[in-house]
């Protein structure tokens, strides 16, 4: 199957939380860094995930937003540094290539947001995702 989506981590499963409706599980990317998904229970169990299940962890551009710095004070659980390496910029929106360890991501902003933060190939960013946006496959 072909998709759309532009960012596809590959990982491992630590942990799995079930909860009554939702559960959040915990991926170890290739890097070493660790994302959160927090999906529906119903679908953790259809997927049968365990702690060691490989998967694919996937997030559409439109949900990557970027800071230029740091960030702290927010319940956003996966910040990943990284570096931009590509910034394509159209009247409305821009797309930016990110560079983290051992993945790369898109992040699809407003045109404004990349001005504001001066965005250049180069420039160190922390791409953040609520655990909410993350989509879990299984091969």
């Amino acid at each position: 199957m072909s998709l759309s989506i532009r960012n596809q981590l590959p990982g491992t499963v630590t942990a799995v939380t079930p909860g009554e409706a939702m559960a959040t599980v915990r991926i170890r990317l290739a890097d070493g860094q660790d994302l959160t998904a927090a999906i529906t229970r119903e679908a953790a169990d259809d997927l049968a995930l365990a702690p060691g299940s490989a998967v694919r962890a996937l997030v559409k551009s439109t949900e990557v937003s970027l800071a230029t710095a740091s960030v702290t004070g927010l319940s956003l659980r996966n910040r990943l540094p990284g570096t931009v390496t590509a910034l394509t910029a159209g009247d409305a929106m821009a797309a930016v290539k990110i560079s983290v360890e051992g993945a790369e991501l898109t992040a699809a902003i407003t045109r404004d947001a990349a001005d504001d933060l001066a965005l250049a190939p180069g420039l160190p960013v922390v791409a953040l995702v609520k655990s909410t946006e993350v989509a879990l496959a299984t091969a």
